[in-house]
């Protein structure tokens, strides 16, 4: 099922005596996600991912805009007609009754020309609990169930309406990092094998790159950038979508533009030929801009063209991470992500490198966009 989102835009009023403004959660939000396609919503906390996700269920009504699910349209729908199973954060699984009547439950309230008899719905309940691989707890209670076997009802519980769309909301934030880490690649292994639409809602940036065909990056209700998720990693639009993408975090430092290299403190790094076009280089000559270097960025070299001071080295198996500083970098801490075949010194006070051409993004230090 293919979902469109028109122009939407979600206000709450103001609440309280001292904020009296409006709260704008969505603003002109539009993209459109194709069918069968796993989509990453992705953003720091209240940046309207839930209320975006809201919106598509029809929990929320838009305050402007439209939404469509193919070509029909569901602005005005209620919930239990749009064909869309949705699993939250905290399971939500009623505790007096057992995995298999919890995930039956849907189906007991299907009136009409969609009513099932008691064999159908047991087939689908059966086939909704094979897909994630929990026949053998069908009679255990939720709270005989580890978090992840939860997850997993729940799962199977908005998968049993054979629904057009699947919301997940944050749906692994309640689990440790290893089953975290299981639990998602077994949602995209259903989703692959269900071909389901899905929207994943998550602030974890390496959980949505992982499993997601296309990534969403919000900032403030407003979209920032969609796109595959290296797309998006390699390409950042804007500062913000470069910083909140990556782990460790790009390292960004205060430089600008002289006779053609880029300058960071007094030291020339690059040449801007290698960065961008002749006619852009030549239009930001004498520019201030924030230079973004990816931690794998930095290539260790005895005369490199980059000097940092050294605070210490981190071994972390196949690669090291150089721990530096700079006095034109944002945050105190550089990180430098380098192979741990090289050596580093861990008495020296300095350590140079040259720098990935492929890994450096300037961005306009007013405007915080990309310069291309």
């Amino acid at each position: 099922m293919k979902i469109e989102l028109q122009h939407l835009t979600k206000k709450f009023p103001a609440q309280g005596r001292k904020n009296r403004k409006e709260v704008i959660a969505v603003n002109d939000f539009s993209f459109e996600i194709p069918d069968g396609k796993l989509i990453g919503l992705l953003g720091p906390s209240g940046c309207g991912k839930s209320t975006t996700l809201n919106l598509i269920c029809g929990l929320e009504k838009p305050t402007s805009g439209k939404l469509y699910f193919g070509d029909k349209d569901v602005t005005a729908l209620a919930p239990e007609f749009r064909g869309v199973g949705m699993v939250f954060q905290n399971y939500a699984l009623y505790p007096h009754l057992t995995v298999e009547q919890n995930i039956r439950f849907p189906l007991e309230n299907l009136k009409g020309s969609e009513k099932l008899s008691k064999e159908q719905m047991q087939a689908r309940v059966a086939e909704a609990a094979r897909l994630v691989q929990i026949e053998e707890l069908m009679d255990r209670k939720p709270k005989e169930l580890s978090g992840g076997q939860q997850q997993r009802v729940a799962i199977a519980r908005a998968l049993v309406k054979m629904p057009d769309v699947l919301l997940l909301d944050e749906p692994l934030s309640n689990l440790d990092a290893r089953l975290r880490l299981q639990t998602r690649e077994e949602i995209r292994k259903i989703q692959k094998k269900t071909g389901i639409t899905t929207v994943f809602v998550t602030h974890d940036q390496e959980e949505a790159m992982s499993i997601s065909d296309m990534i969403v990056v919000m900032k403030q209700g407003v979209l920032q950038q969609i796109g595959e998720p290296q797309e998006v990693y390699d390409n950042p639009v804007n500062l913000f979508v470069a910083k909140f993408l990556g782990t460790p975090p790009i390292n960004v430092f205060e430089g600008y533009i002289r006779q053609g290299n880029l300058y960071i403190g007094e030291e020339a790094v690059l040449s801007c030929n290698e960065l961008l076009r002749e006619s852009s280089a030549a239009a930001i000559e004498g520019k201030k801009v924030f230079v973004g270097i990816r931690p794998e960025g930095f290539v260790l070299k005895e005369d490199g063209a980059f000097s940092c001071q050294l605070s210490g080295i981190e071994v972390m198996g196949r690669d090291i991470s150089v721990v530096s500083t700079h006095p034109s970098a944002l945050v105190v801490t550089i990180r430098s992500i380098i192979n741990a075949e090289n050596y580093v010194n861990p008495s020296a006070t300095q350590v140079r490198f040259d720098i990935k051409p492929n890994k450096v993004f300037l961005f306009d230090k007013e405007t915080e966009e990309r310069l291309r």
